[in-house]
C-alpha cells in the first residue's frame, strides 16, 4: 500500500487512528497494540500476501534469539557471539538470496561461460529494511541494550507501518518506550496538527515535485539514444532531485503519520544538497542508515582507532558495503567505490589543514554527488557513459528550451533557499498558518495525483521500495 495512494489516505489510515485510539480509551492497551500489528501487517501484505510469512518467520527467529542473547550465560549451551553469528548470518543470507542471486549467477555465467538459468526472483518489499533493523535489534541484544520480553511489542517495533517500508532505520531503544507512555495513548492534537502538516509536505514532495522530475530523467536515463549536453545535464539533475524529493517526501509522510499515533521517528534528511564536504552530505543523506553503517560496520571494523591505513580501508569497506546493500548490480558497487574513495580524500584533505572556499566546497561536494547518482540511477554501464559522455560535451551541444530548465532552477531555490521541515518545524514557521497551508498542499496534491491517475491509471511508487 502506497502513503500517495487514496486507499491509504481516505480508507486505511482513518480507520487505524481511531480504532487504535478507541481501543486505548478503552483501556485495552494490549488489544491496540495487536490491532497496530495486525494493520501493519494488512498493510505490508497489501502489496504481496505471498511474502507475509516471510516477515512473520524473519521475526519469530529474531526475537526468539534475541531472548536468548539477553539470558544469563550460565544457562547457554552456545556463546553469545556464535548465537549473534549464527543471527547475522541467517538475517544477511536470507536478504543476499532474494536479492543477490541472480547478480551472483549472472557474473557467474559470465566469468565460466555457463548458461546457469536465473531464478527470476521478486525483491520482497522492505526485506532491507526490516533485515537491517533486525540485525541491529540482535546487536543491541548482545550488548545488553535491549529489554524485550514480549513478541507484541517486538512485533510492533519490526512492523510499525510508517516505517517498515523504507525506514528511517530506527532502534528498538528509540521507538518502544515512546508506545509505553501513558500519554501516548491518547490523542494529543499537537501532534496531529505537526504531523498532518509535515505529512501534506512529503505528499507534495512525492506527487507535484518527483514525480514531475521522474518525467525527464526516464526520458534521458531509458529511452533516448544519445544526449547532447544541455539534455544530459537536465536528466542528471532531473534524477538528483527526483531522487531527493522521492524519498524525502517518502520520510516526511512516515514521519507525519508516525506523529498522528504520538511517536516520533529519528530526522532522515537535513538539506542534503547544501552540504559544504562528501563527509557533510553523508550526516544530511539517509541519516538513519549512515548511523547504521557507522555504528554497525565501521565502528566494529575499527573505525579510526588503528591507525590512518586501516581508517581509510575502513571508510572505503563501509560505502562499498553501503553500495552494495542498495542493489545488486556493479553500478551500485561503483557508487559505494566512489564515495568511500571520496570520504578518504575528504580526510586526507581535513589532515592535511587545507580548507577552500565555501561556495566551491558546496560546489564540488554537489557536482560530485550529482555524477555518483548517475551510476545510482543507470541500467548499467552503458547507460552511465551515454549520460556522462553527454554531460562532458562529447556527444554535442545544441540549445533548446524547455520546462524542464525551469523546474530545475525551481528545485535549486527550494533546496538551497528554503528552511527544511525539521527547521520549519523546530522555529514554529507553520504556526498559525497550519491549518491553511496544510489543506493547501493537500488539496492541490491530491489534484494533481487525480490528474496522474487519470492518465497513467496508476500511482507511482516511492523509489527506494526498489531498495
Amino acid at each position: 500500500m502506497l502513503f500517495n495512494s487514496y486507499i491509504f489516505i481516505f480508507a486505511f489510515l482513518p480507520f487505524t487512528f481511531f480504532v487504535y485510539f478507541y481501543l486505548n480509551k478503552k483501556r485495552l492497551t494490549e488489544l491496540s497494540k495487536a490491532f497496530l500489528v495486525l494493520c501493519s501487517l494488512f498493510f505490508y501484505a497489501w502489496w504481496n500476501v505471498s511474502y507475509l510469512p516471510l516477515i512473520l518467520v524473519s521475526m519469530l527467529f529474531n526475537y526468539a534469539l534475541g531472548l536468548s542473547l539477553r539470558e544469563d550465560k550460565e544457562k547457554k549451551k552456545i556463546s553469545d557471539k556464535k548465537l549473534l553469528f549464527i543471527g547475522v548470518l541467517a538475517n544477511l543470507s536470507l536478504l543476499g538470496y532474494f536479492k543477490y542471486t541472480d547478480f551472483f549467477i549472472e557474473n557467474f555465467n559470465t566469468v565460466f561461460s555457463s548458461d546457469v538459468p536465473l531464478l527470476h526472483l521478486a525483491l520482497p518489499l522492505a526485506i532491507s529494511f526490516f533485515t537491517f533493523k533486525q540485525v541491529a535489534y540482535l546487536v543491541d541484544s548482545y550488548k545488553k541494550e535491549t529489554k524485550e520480553y514480549d513478541f507484541l511489542n517486538y512485533a510492533l517495533f519490526v512492523t510499525f507501518f510508517p516505517q517498515l517500508i523504507a525506514g528511517p532505520i530506527v532502534h528498538h531503544k528509540e521507538m518502544m518506550p515512546q508506545f509505553a507512555k501513558a500519554k501516548n495513548k491518547v490523542k494529543q492534537y499537537a501532534n496531529i496538527s505537526m504531523g498532518l502538516f509535515i505529512f501534506s509536505i512529503g505528499f507534495f514532495k512525492k506527487v507535484v515535485i518527483a514525480d514531475t522530475f521522474a518525467i525527464w530523467a526516464t526520458k534521458g536515463f531509458d529511452e533516448s539514444v544519445s544526449l547532447d549536453m544541455l539534455a544530459a545535464w537536465v536528466t542528471s539533475l532531473s534524477y538528483t532531485f527526483q531522487l531527493y524529493f522521492d524519498f524525502s517526501g517518502y520520510t516526511d509522510m512516515a514521519i507525519g503519520v508516525a506523529l498522528l499515533f504520538n511517536i516520533k521517528l529519528p530526522i532522515n534528511f537535513y538539506s542534503p544538497y547544501k552540504a559544504v564536504s562528501i563527509q557533510d552530505f553523508w550526516r544530511r543523506w539517509h541519516i538513519t542508515l549512515s548511523r547504521f553503517l557507522k555504528d554497525y560496520i565501521y565502528i566494529p571494523l575499527g573505525g579510526n582507532r588503528k591507525g590512518e591505513v586501516r581508517t581509510y580501508a575502513n571508510l572505503f569497506t563501509t560505502f562499498l558495503l553501503g553500495g552494495i546493500w542498495h542493489g545488486a548490480g556493479w553500478t551500485f558497487v561503483l557508487w559505494g567505490a566512489m564515495h568511500g574513495v571520496a570520504l578518504m580524500v575528504h580526510r586526507m584533505w581535513q589532515k592535511a589543514g587545507l580548507k577552500m572556499p565555501t561556495i566551491l566546497a558546496w560546489f564540488i561536494t554537489f557536482n560530485f554527488v550529482n555524477i555518483a547518482w548517475v551510476f545510482f540511477r543507470a541500467r548499467d554501464f552503458d547507460d552511465a557513459i551515454k549520460v556522462l559522455s553527454g554531460m562532458f560535451g562529447f556527444s554535442g551541444f545544441s540549445l533548446y528550451h524547455d520546462i524542464s530548465f525551469v523546474y530545475i532552477m525551481i528545485a535549486f531555490v527550494i533546496t538551497l533557499g528554503f528552511y527544511n521541515v525539521t527547521q520549519l518545524v523546530e522555529k514554529r514557521y507553520f504556526g498559525k498558518y497550519t491549518f491553511f497551508i496544510t489543506s493547501l498542499l493537500f488539496i492541490f496534491t491530491l489534484l494533481q495525483m487525480f490528474n496522474i491517475t487519470i492518465s497513467s491509471d496508476k500511482v507511482s511508487e516511492f523509489l527506494y521500495f526498489n531498495f
